[in-house]
């Protein structure tokens, strides 16, 4: 008994965020408004993108660099990384669950990215400026963590969805040596190897 009814409350849940994603992913998309300025960290612009699917082009950077299809959230990450630190990924391609190699040690060089690369529950602390990689949807979502304090992110995002707003917050945990991002879907950060 215990377990059909643990089946039917998870098919219940899963069939909520299914349906309610297919359902409302594109509510309210105000198209006159794709492309324009919704939020800045650092000097780097956000733009608003409306339906998480939305492509308005490629973004490539006066040298040829590939920043990335316009407005996704790869395309401000790199973009962030390439206007604040002449940082130019070797793969310049791929979704953003693919900026994360679970087969890399923890605070190894990812050399895709030319980052190093730690895992959600590091020894080493999240940092300002690190691009955070989440497994959401069959494209993974990335974002610039723009606040670490001792137990919480900030993060700011492109393309996040046409109603949620640029900025989000995760707890983060320090339990038994280890840094730990709670949230769906954590893989882990990225950062540049000063």
């Amino acid at each position: 008994m215990k377990k059909k009814l643990f089946l039917l409350w998870l098919l219940s849940v899963l069939s909520y965020y299914t349906l309610n994603s297919c359902a409302f992913a594109n509510v309210e998309i105000d198209k006159q408004k794709i492309g324009k300025v919704v939020d800045e960290f650092n000097g780097v612009k956000v733009y608003y993108n409306g339906s998480i699917n939305n492509v308005s082009g490629r973004n490539i950077a006066k040298d040829g660099y590939n920043l990335g299809l316009k407005y996704q959230c790869v395309e401000f990450i790199k973009r962030y990384y390439y206007q604040r630190f002449n940082h130019k990924m070797p793969n310049s391609y791929g979704h953003a669950k693919d900026f994360f190699d679970p087969s890399i040690v923890d605070g190894k060089i990812n050399r895709q990215r030319n980052l190093l690369q730690f895992h959600n529950g590091s020894p080493t602390k999240p940092k300002v400026e690190d691009i955070i990689i989440l497994n959401w949807s069959n494209y993974g979502h990335v974002a610039i963590i723009s606040k670490v304090t001792d137990n919480e992110i900030e993060i700011v995002q492109q393309n996040p969805g046409p109603n949620a707003s640029s900025r989000a917050t995760f707890p983060l945990i320090f339990k038994d040596g280890k840094w730990i991002i709670e949230g769906f879907g954590v893989l882990g950060y990225l950062r540049k190897n000063k």
